[in-house]
């Protein structure tokens, strides 16, 4: 019955449960043995691949314009009456699998992975993890709907981010005021709708059996590499050896702007009193030099990145209603990515672009693997060192006739990406770091002002190289802001962790950049056919998450940044 299925994605989402059911029950009735494995699994994929992106299909068009009601609706009815009942038929599934005792070559981690998902697998939590993200796609909506008015202009707040690249301080600041009021004026709706989520996911903890959130994501995520101990000590590790490295660029900063102290407003501006970096006018511009980056890394990146442009597979640019944040999503039936952002016209446009490309080739190389488990249980530590990776490695290229500015400006984006890249690591631990005490005292985290209590005191101890004082209500509500916090739950150390991947291939690349391309590419092209350490180090990297490797990393940003800083 599978040889129907010569179908888009796009007509399956307008399929109904009962429409797919029946190969679900094919599967289900079916003899599993050795010799039926490999037919029975790429069946399996065939129709999962079609129910997976359509719901990603759907998913994209609800953030492309959350003021369009219908499509949230759809995306909702889907959520509802078709990816419930698939969740439970793949369990069913999943099972028959792992009584069989059949592996096929490649699938050892997914088959880790499948047996982690069957021990916290309830079917009482369908219902539950259907209302957690409608939840969290209503967050998506306050955020996307967030709007001020700025010199006579509607602006949604990421349009205000090329004002805090300005030289003018009190122009700066104001932009950054008129931002935090409108934020807070969404803090009893954000409020609300964590109590919400709070009471959502504490619930399904406790169907799963286990202990608290924390414990149940990191199942669900298949962390079998590293623990919740691992994190506290890297956290410790960022506090020890990046946090006064940090403070060492503040100092320069400072001295360069003529000021005392950083203030929330004072980040993004360069340093030197230039203006700041316009790599693009329009965003056919970021596309065109973007693509031409990617061609002079790799000729067969920037082939893939041509038929994205080719595929209309971006929507780059910022307007009112669309839904905030940049993400790249993965097509699975059509073996295709599909990139979205909110370009403004400024660099952190260029890195993100760059970013969310690594992603995007992650999906190609990874689409020529026969099971869809394969393609879609990648470790989202090492996913992330695809991206972060060619954030850094598209650095070379960023000066024209390829990239985007004259010689200089190309060193200045670079400098002040490395610099971000170190300012990351203390902010990245405020985040885990809240989630681990969120999750882990779960009736206290509850109550939202705990949360701002909480926030403010992991604040002080790894930020402690910028001045927030007399901005109390908008620090404490930093959590507010932080999308993955309320949409993706204790999904942010696999950044921190990922860039320490990212930096050693960059090192890599430094020594021979052929080399650790390729490395690279054959990496992303194993997918989830090895384990965590394994992708790691098939990249050129070392999966290390201690105060050496930290020191090696921090060494050569600060080496390098010194380097830039005197040519």
């Amino acid at each position: 019955m599978f040889t129907t299925l010569n179908i888009s994605a796009q007509e399956v989402a307008n399929w109904s449960w009962s429409q797919i059911e029946p190969y679900f029950a094919d599967l289900q009735a079916r003899e599993l043995t050795e010799a039926t494995l490999d037919s029975w699994l790429r069946d399996w994929t065939q129709i999962a691949q079609l129910v997976l992106e359509a719901g990603e299909r759907l998913y994209v068009a609800s953030t492309l314009d959350t003021t369009d009601t219908a499509r949230a609706d759809r995306y909702h009815a889907y959520l509802d009456q078709v990816v419930e009942p698939y969740m439970a038929a793949s369990q069913r599934l999943k099972e028959k699998l792992l009584a069989s005792n059949l592996e096929a070559p490649g699938f050892g981690p997914s088959l880790r992975q499948m047996r982690a998902e069957a021990e916290i697998f309830r079917e009482e939590n369908l219902p539950l993890l259907t209302e957690e993200q409608k939840l969290t796609h209503e967050y998506g909506q306050i955020i996307g709907t967030q709007t001020v008015q700025w010199e006579g202009e509607e602006k949604t707040l990421p349009q205000l981010k090329p004002i805090f690249q300005s030289s003018d301080r009190t122009r700066r600041a104001r932009a950054w005021y008129l931002a935090t009021e409108r934020q807070l004026q969404d803090r009893e709706a954000i409020n609300d709708l964590w109590t919400r989520l709070m009471d959502l996911r504490g619930r399904i903890a406790r169907n799963a059996g286990l202990p608290d959130y924390r414990a149940y994501k990191w199942k669900q995520y298949g962390r079998f590499d590293y623990t919740p101990e691992d994190c506290l000590r890297f956290h410790d590790a960022i506090e020890e050896v990046v946090v006064p490295a940090v403070e060492r660029i503040y100092e320069r900063r400072c001295r360069k702007l003529g000021i005392d102290s950083i203030r929330p407003w004072d980040k993004e501006v360069d340093p030197s009193g230039k203006p700041p970096l316009r790599p693009f006018d329009t965003v056919d511009e970021l596309i065109e030099r973007g693509a031409a980056i990617f061609r002079a890394i790799d000729p067969q990146l920037g082939a893939y990145f041509d038929r994205m442009i080719q595929g209309n597979l971006l929507d780059l640019e910022n307007r009112k209603g669309k839904a905030p944040g940049g993400y790249c999503d993965t097509f699975l039936a059509s073996g295709e990515p599909f990139i979205f952002m909110n370009a403004v016209g400024i660099h952190d446009d260029v890195q993100t672009l760059l970013h969310e490309g690594g992603h995007a080739f992650h999906a190609f190389e990874a689409a020529k693997l026969p099971y869809f488990q394969q393609k879609d249980y990648v470790p989202t530590e090492f996913s992330e060192v695809a991206s972060m990776s060619m954030e850094l490695l598209g650095q070379p290229y960023l000066a024209r006739p390829i990239g985007f500015y004259e010689p200089e400006d190309a060193a200045r984006a670079t400098i002040k990406h490395l610099e971000g890249l170190l300012e990351f690591w203390p902010y990245m631990a405020v985040v885990d770091a809240f989630q681990h005490w969120v999750y882990t005292n779960h009736a206290e985290a509850s109550d939202p002002a705990n949360c701002d209590a909480k926030w403010a005191e992991l604040w002080r101890r790894f930020m402690r190289a910028e001045d927030w004082s007399g901005l109390d209500e908008a620090m404490e509500t930093g959590w507010h802001r932080k999308l993955h916090i309320h949409e993706i739950p204790l999904y942010y150390i696999e950044y921190g962790l990922a860039q320490l991947g990212a930096v050693q291939v960059w090192r890599n690349s430094l020594r021979d950049e052929r080399q650790a391309i390729a490395s690279y590419r054959s990496a992303l092209a194993l997918g989830n056919t090895k384990t965590l350490p394994e992708l790691f180090a098939a990249a050129g990297a070392k999966f290390k998450p201690d105060v050496a490797t930290l020191r090696e990393c921090v060494d050569l940003i600060e080496q390098t940044l010194d380097r830039l800083e005197r040519a």
